[in-house]
């Protein structure tokens, strides 16, 4: 059974602030990889950054720490934040777990709808 769980369904922010998403899983302690991804209205959806807890999280192209730093403490949680909001940033953002580099087997994603106004 795919199982994890969004604490942050919904965020209404206003530009400038930054918005936090945090994703849970009750998935064993083999799950310790957390991916984030991004999906802008309209678009496809696009990676942002593969986390873990023992190795440097790594960016894709176009997606900065410095815009999108994100925190994997522990193997079942993780979060992260979207700083310096703009209105092209609301979008749905969503988390998915594997199994060391086992990248074919990603566990379900959550998502969170973010919405940013001027």
């Amino acid at each position: 059974a795919k199982r994890i769980a969004a604490e942050t369904p919904l965020l209404w922010k206003s530009e400038g602030q930054s918005a936090t998403m945090t994703c849970n899983h009750t998935k064993n302690f083999d799950y310790t990889q957390m991916y984030w991804y991004q999906q802008l209205p309209g678009q496809k959806i696009k990676q942002i950054v593969f986390t873990a807890p023992t190795t440097q999280h790594t960016y894709e192209s176009g997606f900065s720490e410095e815009k999108f730093p994100a925190t994997k403490n522990s193997y079942e949680t993780g979060s992260l934040t979207v700083e310096k909001l703009v209105p092209g940033d609301s979008g749905v953002y969503f988390c998915a777990v594997s199994k060391h580099s086992d990248a074919g087997g990603l566990k379900s994603c959550t998502n969170t709808q973010t919405m940013v106004s001027q």
